[in-house]
């Protein structure tokens, strides 16, 4: 008997070594269902300009992207339209969650499905802004960012482990409209958002912040060519065609700062390389 036990131990432990390897919990084995989760403000809610649909965003385009490498993703989308800030976003207020806001959504969420999350994508933070081409509203925005986004990333990060991969954006330039109407303040407005060769922007503030808490951050001001005045054939500097041809904020009619699908296709662009899809 003792022979017989020896001899089966040492099968199994040849059959195990030899075997194919077995998907751990969380990964994209073909019996574990993964979720995306996208976190944000109107961009993460993939509004549009109207009359665009708002169900073809970046985060859903970003969700179709990668259910080529896992097969069984889910999409749980939280994003809040209608002003979210990085305040709202930890009290609530402006949409309703079942857990009250939008970060306690997110945490009870990542909580309850930390083995199985495979990315979260997040935007936050420019609702922050009254203006950017002034430079009180900028010290204004910049001051509550700095105040609530650490504490966002760190509860997130807090509820998701260390493995699952955060990723937030940075944000494209829609004052470039005033091109057409006041070309010095389009250009002070790509400053304050991309920085000067000597002077930091808001872009720089953001993702310095996601640096500091190990996350990477998406380039949608390089997707929307923010810094780029090449002047095209078009007769306008090749961000200005840019951000008209992505966005509606040069509608005369109805201006929008929202991407339309060009926009947000994009926007995918830049996370899905951040997320090696």
């Amino acid at each position: 008997m003792r022979r017989l036990v020896a001899f089966l131990a040492a099968s199994l432990l040849t059959l195990a070594l030899a075997g194919p390897a077995l998907a751990a919990p969380g990964s994209s084995g073909d019996h574990a269902v993964m979720y995306y989760l996208s976190l944000g403000d109107s961009f993460a809610a993939s509004q549009q300009p109207a009359p665009g649909s708002w169900d073809n965003g970046y985060t859903e385009q970003l969700y179709a992207m990668a259910k080529a490498t896992y097969p069984k993703l889910r999409h749980v989308k939280l994003g809040c339209a209608g002003g979210e800030t990085t305040t709202t976003f930890i009290d609530g207020g402006v949409c309703d969650y079942p857990h009250g806001s939008q970060l306690d959504e997110a945490v009870g969420f990542l909580r309850a499905h930390r083995q199985f999350v495979a990315f979260v994508t997040i935007d936050i933070g420019w609702n922050d802004f009254t203006c950017i081409d002034e430079v009180a509203c900028v010290y204004g925005g910049l001051a509550t960012i700095g105040t609530n986004l650490p504490r966002i990333l760190d509860e997130l990060r807090a509820a998701a482990g260390p493995d699952v991969q955060i990723v937030g954006g940075t944000v494209y330039d829609p004052l470039l409209a005033l091109w057409f109407t006041d070309p010095p303040k389009a250009q002070l407005s790509v400053d304050v958002i991309a920085g000067t060769a000597t002077t930091p922007g808001v872009n720089d503030y953001v993702a310095g912040i996601y640096a500091s808490r190990g996350m990477p951050v998406a380039d949608v001001e390089g997707a929307f060519f923010t810094t780029d005045w090449t002047m095209t054939a078009y007769g306008m500097p090749l961000n200005v065609l840019t951000v008209c041809a992505w966005t509606g904020v040069c509608n005369p009619q109805e201006p929008d700062n929202h991407p339309n699908t060009l926009g947000y296709a994009a926007m995918t662009r830049a996370y899905a390389a951040v997320l090696g899809l």
